[in-house]
This record gives structure tokens, C-alpha cells and sequence, in this order.
């Protein structure tokens, strides 16, 4: 499981045990659940604490809950944002989905000898484009020959199709662990195709 898949399904495991807990402590209150007794104290002989002490708990778990929301909605809406490309011209213009534009590319990278997975976005403006590709390996595929023909064709032609002077790219190997693969530490590789000579 990558970093970003344990991240979350640690926050979805504690929100729903928070939501859980909650909906136990509520569920007594009201006499939906009756394994304790609403009005008696939580621990026998002991005075219960003042009523702000209760308001806290609950501003600071309902804060505590929002929070995870908030990190588990970012983990999974977090990614580069995707862009309509517009290129006008004296006979019109015309609209093109940065996914639609990457398409091409994810295809020839896939079939690539050794590729076994490709996925990518192309985020930013005509201005300031970025690509970034995730490619899953294994023991038949060369990242330096996979990276090189990316280099030398995949990225230039993209490139061009873009009609843009520089296109950055950050390309990062994922060695994968499937029976027969090379295992290895995860390794990532920066690529600039060069500007239209």
C-alpha cells in the first residue's frame, strides 16, 4: 500500500470510529441503547464535572472530526488541477481537456517494453504548463530507456501538439512488487524537454 493509500485509510478508520463513539454516547443518552444508565456517573462516587466541561469535549471532537474531513477530502481531491486548454486563431478557437491532450501520451508510455502502469496530469496554463507522470515498472522495464524515449519522443510531440515552448514534466518510476518483478527503492527522474530549436 503506497503512503497516500495508508494515510487514507488511517483517516477513514478513525472517522468512522469517531462517528462510531459518538453514535454510541448518543444512542445511551437518549435510552436508544439502555447498557448504561443515562443519568449516572461515569465513574461511581465521583461528582460528574461541570457542564462546560461537556460543551468542550464536544466543540473540540466536532473540530477533530471536521479536521479529518478536511485532510481525507484533500487526499483525494488534492491532485493538480486539470485545465481546459483554448487556442484561438483567426478562423475561431478552440477548447481541448488537458486529459484529452495527455491521452496520446499515457498511450504511447504504456506501451512502452516494461510498462505496466501509466497515469498522469497536465496541470497549469499555456503560460506556465507542467506534466506529471507515474509510471509502474517491473523486472522487464528500464527506467533510463523508458525515460530516454519519453525525452527524445513522447514529451516533444506533446509538446508541439501543445504549441508551447517549454513543457516541464516530473516522471516518477514505481518498482513494482508483483511476482516475477525487481523490487527497489522508489526513484524519480525530472525531465525539460528542450525548447523548439
Amino acid at each position: 500500500m503506497s503512503g497516500s493509500g495508508l494515510n487514507r485509510a488511517v483517516l477513514a478508520v478513525t472517522g468512522v470510529l469517531l462517528l462510531a463513539a459518538g453514535g454510541f454516547g448518543l444512542a445511551v443518552r437518549f435510552a436508544v441503547l439502555d447498557v448504561l444508565v443515562p443519568d449516572a456517573p461515569l465513574v461511581p462516587g465521583v461528582a460528574p464535572p461541570p457542564s462546560w466541561v461537556w460543551w468542550a469535549i464536544a466543540v473540540g471532537g466536532t473540530g477533530f472530526g471536521l479536521l479529518a474531513g478536511c485532510l481525507l477530502t484533500a487526499q483525494v481531491c488534492g491532485g493538480p488541477k486539470s485545465r481546459t486548454w483554448r487556442f484561438d486563431a483567426d478562423a475561431g478557437r478552440t477548447e481541448l481537456a488537458a486529459s484529452t491532450a495527455l491521452a496520446p501520451l499515457l498511450a504511447e508510455t504504456g506501451a512502452y517494453p516494461g510498462v505496466h502502469a501509466v497515469r498522469g496530469t497536465l496541470a497549469g496554463t499555456r503560460d506556465t504548463p507542467r506534466v506529471t507522470l507515474v509510471i509502474s515498472t517491473g523486472r522487464d522495464g528500464e527506467p533510463g530507456v523508458i525515460r530516454h524515449a519519453l525525452v527524445t519522443g513522447g514529451l516533444p510531440r506533446l509538446r508541439r501538439a501543445l504549441d508551447v515552448d517549454e513543457l516541464p514534466a516530473a516522471v516518477e518510476f514505481r518498482l513494482t512488487d508483483e511476482p516475477g518483478a525487481r523490487t527497489g527503492q522508489v526513484t524519480a527522474a525530472h525531465v525539460v524537454t528542450d525548447p523548439p530549436g
